[in-house]
């Protein structure tokens, strides 16, 4: 259940790209496929606007969450990796949110993914993907003043995630937390965690597509918030 926790805290509070989600959705009709659906902040909302949509994720336990959450939804899950994943079925929408595409290792892993769902759109379909090109790199140090955690308390235990710094290194950005775990009793456990993102151009990203015989249709744009990056949505038609 930890996972599922940390990933709502550090995840489940955006909704600046839930309104671009809706009006692709509306566009391009059922079912869709969301593609590294976590706990199911985008299916979810989808499903309750009325959609039916595919849950892809590949971390079993928050599948298993996503799926409770979804009730009597009109949303079905599935566990698989999005670099090699066969449904047998095909979509006229399939949407990558949130930067997942940078979490694939690399240009092996993104055009693996791209000939996976290329596969799986039907002919016409729209993908639609996230990218963050840049984030602005810290560190926080001592004395200096620190972004604010991202904090919940569940049965009187809380749980903080504090940003401690974003990094480039080579051909990645490296996003650094600290997740400390409070008790009732106020016993303490702190651990570090560090994500990944391969760097990552929306040139670069329509150029792999159409080596995956995909034909870019265009870019749209996610507004930075307070506490995120904005994105630019790379699209492709099959």
């Amino acid at each position: 259940m930890t996972a599922v926790i940390w990933h709502d805290i550090e995840c489940g509070a955006y909704a600046e790209d839930l309104g671009l989600w809706r009006s692709l959705a509306d566009e391009h009709g059922d079912p869709i496929l969301d593609i590294g659906a976590g706990t199911g902040r985008v299916s979810l909302d989808l499903a309750r606007h009325g959609h039916r949509v595919t849950a892809l994720e590949l971390d079993g336990e928050l599948l298993d969450e996503l799926a409770r959450r979804a009730g009597g939804l009109p949303l079905q899950t599935t566990r698989a990796d999005a670099r090699t994943f066969e449904l047998g079925a095909r979509f006229p929408l399939c949407i990558v949110p949130m930067q997942t595409i940078q979490l694939l290792g690399g240009r092996d892993g993104r055009l693996a993914f791209l000939r996976s769902v290329r596969r799986h759109l039907e002919p016409g379909g729209r993908l639609a993907i996230a990218i963050a090109e840049m984030l602005d790199l810290y560190e926080v140090l001592d004395g200096m003043p620190a972004p604010l955690p991202d904090i919940r308390e569940l049965d009187g235990v809380v749980y903080s995630s504090q940003p401690t710094a974003v990094r480039a290194t080579g051909g990645q950005f490296v996003l650094e937390r600290r997740r400390d775990i409070v008790t009732a009793r106020g016993e303490r456990t702190s651990e570090h965690n560090a994500i990944e993102l391969d760097r990552l151009s929306a040139g670069a990203l329509e150029q792999e597509g159409r080596e995956a015989h995909l034909r870019p249709a265009g870019r749209l744009e996610i507004s930075a918030t307070h506490d995120y990056v904005g994105s630019t949505v790379v699209m492709f038609d099959a």
